[in-house]
């Protein structure tokens, strides 16, 4: 199994070589070669979690030394609960944010940093991890690889763009994880990591690789609860249901649709953005057309240029056939308020800002049909968007509460790439 970059200049590599690396050569984005046939026997919905996630996982890394070793890590990686929860006879909720930052960026980072630590065994220097964030990527990156031996992590996050509860997650850390908090949006901080690894001799000094869902350990563990929550659901409704996606840098939206190429039965009805409109507008004009992200309350969705794009353009290699295969709706902060406030009256389930906006669409295109909306954080996170509108104190999760409570510590920044290797 090897993978090769969407820009075609750089040679195929193996799983964990394109992990290490992050970024191809040529500053494309590691893609599988040709995609594996998942056997239907994989989709045992009996299965515990972490070992259906590792016979989905372990075919993109034949002929990998870590082969053998992808049972233990996802073992090791997914310790968490991933429950469908019903609003409806036919309508769930995937919940992906029982793992320890309390969003769906758990499983991705986790994964990744078992992987690079294994790997890092043989090494003889630091290996540096760049993550930019617009919200819940960096801190579920600082957990997980929290002390790793052999990795320092660098977190940029956009300054007064997160939420509270979200920044002391980004800034609760020390030892091998530094924060920055960086005059500008996340596309800013999107840019400067992109701006990094494209200087040869710092990205050689530095060992830098990334954690962003542009990294291949990323985006394989994605796939998995898709599938996994399209067996649960099959399991009790005798069919495969469709997902709607809260979308924003596109990697979650990518998983989906690399489980879908590998055979398995997802189906993706929509995918669902705020008011950053750069897909929607994509296929309505048939002009991508990347732009400044807008500040939203589903900040997370926050971005303008989304990285994983590259990866769906060179899937679906013509508009025509992106058209036939992807749809994409804006959801405005008004809808989003009124969508937590209804699903709350209706159902009395608590959404973030960024489930509402899947919710709102499921509601206003897939009302009845067999849907699951994929739940990418917990409303706790953003309790100062969702409390007002419930008129309820959301509980905090045991994790999230002890991360509240430590110091933050993190360096202010401008928008130069250079000021995060001056330290």
């Amino acid at each position: 199994m090897r993978f090769i970059s969407t820009r075609g200049g750089s040679p195929p590599v193996t799983a964990s070589q394109a992990i290490v690396n992050g970024l191809a050569p040529d500053g494309g984005l590691y893609v599988p070669e040709r995609f594996p046939v998942l056997g239907k026997d994989l989709f045992n919905p009996d299965l515990p979690y972490n070992e259906f996630a590792a016979g989905i996982i372990q075919p993109f890394f034949e002929g990998d030394p870590l082969y053998e070793q992808i049972p233990e890590i996802c073992r090791s990686a997914f310790d968490f609960d991933v429950p469908l929860t019903w609003l409806t006879e036919k309508e769930a909720v995937l919940e992906l944010f029982h793992g320890p930052t309390a969003a769906f960026k758990d499983f991705g980072a986790r994964f990744l940093a078992s992987v690079l630590e294994i790997l890092q065994e043989k090494a003889d220097s630091l290996l540096t991890i760049l993550v930019a964030t617009s919200g819940d990527t960096g801190s579920a990156v600082a957990s997980a690889f929290h002390l790793k031996k052999g990795i320092q992590v660098k977190v940029l996050f956009p300054k007064g763009r997160v939420s509270f509860r979200q920044e002391k997650q980004l800034t609760c850390w020390n030892e091998n994880i530094q924060s920055y908090s960086v005059e500008g949006n996340f596309d800013d901080c999107q840019r400067m990591v992109k701006e990094a690894f494209q200087d040869s001799e710092l990205a050689k000094e530095w060992r830098l690789s990334s954690a962003n869902s542009i990294n291949l350990g990323r985006l394989l563990p994605q796939m998995v609860y898709y599938i996994y929550g399209a067996a649960q659901y099959h399991d009790k409704r005798g069919v495969y249901p469709s997902y709607v996606i809260p979308s924003g840098n596109v990697g979650n939206s990518v998983g989906a649709y690399w489980s879908r190429e590998s055979g398995a039965p997802v189906k993706i009805a929509s995918l669902a953005v705020n008011e950053n409109r750069t897909i929607p507008d994509y296929l309505e004009s048939g002009t991508y057309t990347p732009r400044d992200s807008v500040q939203t309350l589903a900040n997370a969705m926050d971005v303008g240029n989304p990285s994983n794009m590259e990866r769906l353009l060179y899937l679906f290699k013509d508009f025509k056939t992106f058209k036939k295969n992807v749809c994409a709706s804006s959801v405005s902060d008004d809808e989003i308020r009124e969508t937590i406030r209804s699903s709350y009256g209706a159902y009395s389930y608590i959404l973030c800002p960024h489930t509402a906006a899947g919710e709102y669409v499921r509601e206003k295109f897939f009302a009845g049909k067999n849907t699951v909306v994929v739940s990418t954080a917990h409303p706790a996170k953003f309790e100062q968007v969702v409390e007002p509108e419930i008129g309820v104190h959301v509980p905090v999760p045991a994790s999230l509460k002890e991360m509240l409570e430590s110091e933050s510590c993190f360096t202010e920044i401008k928008t130069d790439f250079n000021e995060l290797f001056h330290d």
